[in-house]
């Protein structure tokens, strides 16, 4: 048998190799960071390039939309919101950028971008949305983003360089702070740095490009009004579903009534056009049948967060009687119940689980992690070889894998497994305790 792990680790989805490659530009990008914007015509600081910001998408993204359960299991609404949005892409400012669109299991109300173009809606914001020209705002927004590089201006400028040189994570996507740090007691990967909050001066040009994207690919620029006014009246009503979306896109009024004084002038002419109502109300009937369920969710989220834990049992329990199969509900009664370190029952529903949506990784490290904690080291070991198959980079699974073997006996692999998670990762905990064994196994001197 071995010690306990007891270990806490805060790493992050961005390797070692890209913020070496990036810290080290910023220190010389004052000399050789100019580039021209595609959008406004002028030159601009930036030392990260256009090849740089999708590799770091392609890293990066999976493991966020893995943290918020998912790409929805509904394939006609996840191809409708990939139609609209390639219909909208190609009327962009960097059309050339390799643009996919989806919808993620997660409750919250939101949608992010990540540089290279990866967008993704929550279940929670289509349930929040009327028709398909709001969807459309939603979407041209997020192209916004992308095309005016936003992303990459802030690491240019080392707004979030600096959160990795602190070793810190910003809010997940999917978490607020303090479910954000239960999460990484789990292992769980953060990849929220790339999410970090935008500017009032981001949102404004995101706004000001969503609507002009729409234009051009013939929406009623009242779809960005109604999705201004839907956020305004979910903040006074519900601001715990929607404090995330504010997080990372500062609201405020200036932002409404520039929607709609921009519809009624530059943008007159289409506002005839029609909303697409009936059509988005098709393609989201799924969605809105596991709406009282997806509500129970986010009042478990809620309680998870403030800790209240058998609460937040409660709020899931309804949801799955609603639900039952709901991969989201799932996985989140089987993290609650790891939180409480109801071990065994954790396993139960994150097999679950992994029955429901088996192409989906993080029941499976759910399932390791109580695993390890029941003593079953076998069994934890091919989870978390599982989870590695299927979401490759997290080195939180790296290590678990080591003290799995460990626990087996095999202290050669251990070793091996250890050896490569300190490749990725030199402090914290886990990487004090990797070290700590292979010295003491004579690997290290």
């Amino acid at each position: 048998m071995h010690e306990d792990c007891g270990v806490v680790g805060r790493e992050h989805g961005m390797t070692r190799r890209d913020f070496l490659w990036i810290t080290s530009m910023s220190a010389a990008g004052f000399v050789t960071g100019c580039a021209t914007s595609a959008v406004t015509g002028r030159p601009q600081l930036m030392l990260v390039s256009e090849d740089q910001e999708i590799t770091i998408d392609k890293q990066n993204s999976p493991h966020q939309f893995s943290a918020d359960y998912g790409i929805i299991q509904d394939t006609a609404l996840n191809d409708y919101v990939k139609e609209t949005g390639k219909k909208m892409a190609a009327r962009t400012h960097r059309t050339h950028m390799p643009y996919s669109f989806r919808v993620v299991n997660a409750n919250y109300v939101n949608a992010y971008a990540f540089p290279g173009g990866s967008i993704a809606c929550t279940r929670g914001i289509m349930l929040s949305l009327e028709n398909e020209a709001e969807l459309g705002a939603l979407l041209g927004h997020e192209l916004g983003h992308v095309n005016a590089r936003h992303t990459a201006q802030q690491m240019s400028k080392g707004i979030l360089t600096q959160a990795f040189v602190s070793g810190l994570s910003a809010l997940a996507g999917s978490q607020g702070a303090a479910y954000g740090q239960l999460a990484s007691e789990l292992g769980m990967i953060s990849v929220g740095a790339l999410l970090a909050s935008y500017s009032r001066d981001n949102e404004r040009e995101a706004d000001a490009l969503g609507m002009e994207y729409m234009f051009r690919a013939g929406y009623n620029p009242n779809g960005m009004v109604g999705l201004m006014d839907m956020l305004k009246g979910l903040s006074r009503h519900t601001p715990s579903i929607i404090e995330l979306m504010f997080a990372t896109h500062p609201m405020s009024d200036e932002r409404y009534q520039t929607a709609v004084e921009t519809s009624r002038s530059k943008y007159k002419s289409a506002e005839i056009r029609p909303l697409y109502r009936e059509r988005y109300m098709d393609h989201t009937a799924k969605v809105r049948a596991l709406k009282p369920a997806i509500k129970e969710m986010q009042k478990g989220e809620k309680e998870m967060m403030q800790k209240k834990f058998s609460n937040a049992e409660v709020s899931f329990e309804k949801a799955l009687k609603l639900a039952p199969h709901d991969y989201t509900g799932l996985v989140m009664m089987s993290t609650c119940k790891l939180f409480q370190k109801k071990y065994k029952e954790g396993i139960t529903y994150a097999e679950k689980a992994q029955q429901v949506y088996p192409q989906q990784a993080q029941a499976y490290h759910l399932s390791g992690f109580a695993k390890i904690h029941t003593k079953n080291s076998e069994g934890a070991f091919q989870e978390f070889s599982a989870y590695e198959k299927l979401l490759p980079g997290n080195p939180n699974t790296i290590f678990f894998k080591g003290y799995a073997q460990e626990g087996m006996q095999h202290i050669e692999k251990a070793a091996s497994e250890y050896h490569r998670y300190l490749q990725f990762v030199q402090q914290g905990k886990k990487a004090e305790y990797a070290y700590t064994r292979l010295k003491k196994w004579g690997y290290y001197k």
